[in-house]
């Protein structure tokens, strides 16, 4: 599975592009601040065609781009149509206005990297999943075939998504790995995503911890939404908020 990094430019969340391989249809993850120039670059230097945009939560740091990201390509400036950005459907309202609810100091960040304040755009396709109880969907998204499990705690439609498959072009794809976690921000290196943002909930993440992530396998790495990279068997062994779930 070809697979790029780009971190934003504001508070380092991390944007991944997937595809089969170069010259296939690409999907771009969790696009965050000032990353469209950025994934541009990653998507002409493989030959990749964005087939769609994929949230693991509808917080602004992980939807800014999508826009630009999500834009027609080819010849003349209306050519095609927008690519679908897909979120989980108790999310989806997130993207009328991502920016609702951020704290004032959040908001002067931005103010100060932007220049002034800063505007959203809502994406023209929206396609959402899950709802209505659903623990787990399966999509296929750029010919990869995923697992959207619902893991709210973070917001209420967070959702990790399992490709089995690891990485290659991404250095973290080591030895003895068999698939990969797209955690966003309920899991990361060493902690867990906060509870205390817009749609947070201490107790939903709790039962996302221990039923969701738990049951992974040992063998399966973790590209989280913040930091470096790690496997379920690494966090399961010195995660404190794991270790006091076991």
């Amino acid at each position: 599975m070809l697979t790029a990094l780009v971190p934003d430019a504001v508070i380092g969340t991390n944007a991944y592009v997937l595809a089969t391989g170069a010259g296939q249809d690409a999907l771009i993850v969790d696009p965050g601040f000032d990353v469209a120039d950025r994934v541009e670059e990653v998507l002409l230097r493989e030959r990749l065609r964005p087939a769609a945009v994929l949230a693991t939560h509808g917080h602004a740091d992980h939807v800014w781009s999508i826009v630009p990201v999500a834009r027609p390509r080819g010849a003349g400036s209306g050519a095609g149509e927008c690519v679908p950005a897909v979120i989980h459907a108790d999310d989806a309202h997130r993207l009328a206005d991502p920016l609702a609810g951020l704290s004032a100091p959040l908001l002067t960040m931005l103010e100060q990297h932007f220049g002034g304040s800063a505007t959203w755009a809502e994406p023209d396709r929206v396609e959402t999943f899950g709802g209505a109880g659903q623990r787990e969907v399966r999509l296929e998204l750029a010919g990869l075939a995923l697992s959207a499990q619902h893991a709210p705690g973070h917001t209420e439609g967070s959702t990790v998504f399992v490709v089995e498959d690891v990485p290659t072009g991404l250095g973290a794809g080591g030895e003895g790995l068999t698939s990969t976690v797209l955690s966003g921000d309920v899991l990361f290196a060493g902690s867990i995503g906060r509870t205390d943002l817009p749609g947070g909930d201490p107790a939903a993440m709790t039962r996302s911890l221990r039923d969701v992530v738990l049951p992974m396998p040992d063998d399966r790495l973790v590209l989280p939404g913040h930091g470096g990279a790690s496997t379920i068997g690494h966090e399961r062994a010195g995660n404190p908020h794991l270790l006091a779930l076991r």
